[in-house]
């Protein structure tokens, strides 16, 4: 039997259809070349002919007016639903060409929202706490998955939650106050020496009232598996210490808590996603300080160590400063070490370990100069353990939510991001801080990785994620058509290179070759002189 005919509606349909997708396909072609406001170039094509400019116009009137038309009686219902969702992306090809939407920001509904007043701490901190709930879940789904598995859970719960806020709080920011204020970044991971940092952070600040900490806290609160121990074994340990609460129940820290001035995110240990995220984590805690500064969570304090480090990044001859440097150990006596030359972070290497990927380490830290300099000597990398800026930098290159589950990688993408965003890197004249170094035996945050998936599950994954970095980069085997999966690259183009100057610059006046894997000595670093194309600064340091 022939079936009959169920309705001629879509059949009435039709020619609006018809004529959507006509005018779509010139509307591609056409804007793949040239929009309303292309500047004339000497050295292009000729230009399209006013007839052709025309009927590109005309026919863009035609699809608004037939898309206008299709109201929600009319439109087929999958059309209907893409468009309620967001998901046609043909209407805003202008705006996606001209790098001002993207299709990430389109899709989840990311729109222009500056009008708005900026977010209240209360409103950045519940959301950030319940955006960890809802990682908790999407993990636990994903527990027995695939290294690739985890990442696309991961990726699909940022890119329909995370995401689309963070573009929303860039637009909404506090805004930066000019009091002195300093913002301390910390992201603790399991660690015991937490406490005693936030209280000689505090006891030996110069400004103790104007310090704002941002702490991230990875604790485990039962159940507690310690670190690898001699052997390779690990046994049940107690629950690690609040450091928050801790220092907030001292005479000392009740006011500082109290005023607001410590600020808190708590994460149990299975939904660690390493430090450079944690960092991401606390820079959203930062809620207007003029300055602000990042360390780790095992750390000792020169006194008044916020206003050296203020001094020092105000005395760098640039516009945009940044100072950052591997500290000396723990155990040194940093007061005493007042006039001496600080290290100087110079020399970068590609890492011949499987688990790094070939990224690029940081191991050249060490005491180049023989005389005390009052003002600070170009660097050509920034370090994670100490780094003091300027917080408009948070604007100019948020930290990217996109980067779990790394270990390395993150301070020569912030290098290299920073530098290209027109930053000029520094190192100290003076050390202010100590760093524990060694910390043997105790947990990683890749250990409750193993724990909460599968065990070796962490380096594959990590060795995945990293080869986002390494596109921005440039490694060849690296590039978009190398890739997989293509989810890597999602919304790369926000926490991505600068414009202010081109990578291949840095590249070149650091001495890293992508292709080769190849460092070429540059000298400049080593011996304190400013780096190529900075000359007219050489006099400073004569």
């Amino acid at each position: 039997t022939v079936p009959r005919r169920r309705s001629t509606k879509s059949e009435a349909q039709t020619p609006a259809l018809v004529a959507i997708l006509t005018v779509f396909v010139v509307l591609v072609i056409y804007l793949a070349t040239v929009t309303d406001d292309t500047p004339p170039n000497v050295h292009s094509k000729k230009e399209p002919s006013p007839s052709l400019r025309a009927t590109v116009a005309t026919k863009r009137k035609q699809l608004r007016s037939a898309l206008e038309s299709l109201t929600s009686q009319r439109m087929p219902m999958r059309l209907y639903k893409l468009r309620e969702t967001n998901q046609i992306v043909g209407e805003r090809l202008p705006e996606i060409k001209a790098g001002t939407e993207t299709v990430e920001e389109i899709l989840h509904g990311v729109s222009d929202i500056s009008d708005k007043p900026p977010m209240k701490f209360e409103e950045i901190r519940d959301y950030l706490e319940g955006w960890i709930h809802q990682l908790h879940d999407t993990l636990v789904e994903a527990k027995h998955s695939t290294y690739q598995g985890i990442w696309q859970s991961y990726h699909d719960l940022a890119v329909k939650t995370l995401y689309p806020w963070d573009r929303e709080y860039l637009q909404r920011m506090p805004p930066r106050r000019d009091d002195g204020s300093i913002f301390l970044s910390l992201a603790t991971y399991r660690d015991e020496n937490c406490f005693n940092t936030v209280s000689q952070a505090y006891k030996n600040a110069k400004h103790p009232d104007k310090l704002f900490i941002g702490l991230i806290q990875q604790n485990c609160h039962s159940d507690c598996i310690s670190g690898i121990l001699t052997g390779g074994k690990t046994e049940p340990v107690e629950p690690d210490q609040d450091c928050y609460k801790a220092f907030c129940e001292t005479d000392d820290g009740k006011r500082h808590c109290e005023a607001g001035r410590v600020r808190l995110l708590d994460i149990d240990e299975p939904e660690s996603l390493g430090p450079y995220a944690a960092r991401y984590f606390a820079s959203k805690l930062w809620y207007g300080e003029q300055w602000f500064m990042q360390t780790d969570a095992h750390m000792t304090f020169a006194q008044d160590w916020d206003a050296i480090s203020v001094e020092m990044l105000k005395k760098a001859p640039s516009k945009k400063p940044v100072l950052s440097h591997y500290p000396p150990g723990h155990t040194s006596n940093l007061d005493a070490m007042a006039g001496i030359p600080a290290s100087r972070l110079c020399g970068p290497v590609f890492a011949t370990s499987d688990l790094e990927s070939q990224i690029i380490r940081l191991e050249g830290a060490n005491k180049y100069d023989k005389t005390y300099n009052e003002v600070p000597r170009f660097a050509p990398f920034t370090a994670a353990g100490y780094f003091v800026a300027h917080s408009d930098f948070l604007r100019e290159v948020p930290f990217d939510p996109f980067l779990p589950w790394i270990f390395m990688g993150e301070e020569i993408i912030m290098s290299t991001r920073l530098w290209t965003a027109g930053y000029d890197i520094f190192s100290p004249s003076r050390s202010v801080v100590g760093h524990i170094y060694v910390r043997r035996h105790k947990p990683k945050f890749w250990e409750s990785v193993h724990r909460a998936f599968t065990p070796g599950i962490h380096n594959p994954l990590q060795m995945m994620v990293l080869n986002r970095i390494k596109y921005q980069l440039g490694y060849p085997e690296a590039a978009k058509d190398m890739l997989k999966p293509k989810s890597l690259l999602t919304a790369v183009e926000q926490y991505s290179m600068g414009t202010e100057r081109p990578l291949e610059e840095y590249l070149r006046i650091v001495g890293l070759n992508m292709t080769t894997k190849l460092v070429h000595m540059t000298g400049w670093c080593e011996h304190g002189r400013v780096p190529p194309g900075f000359e007219q600064y050489a006099s400073i340091y004569d």
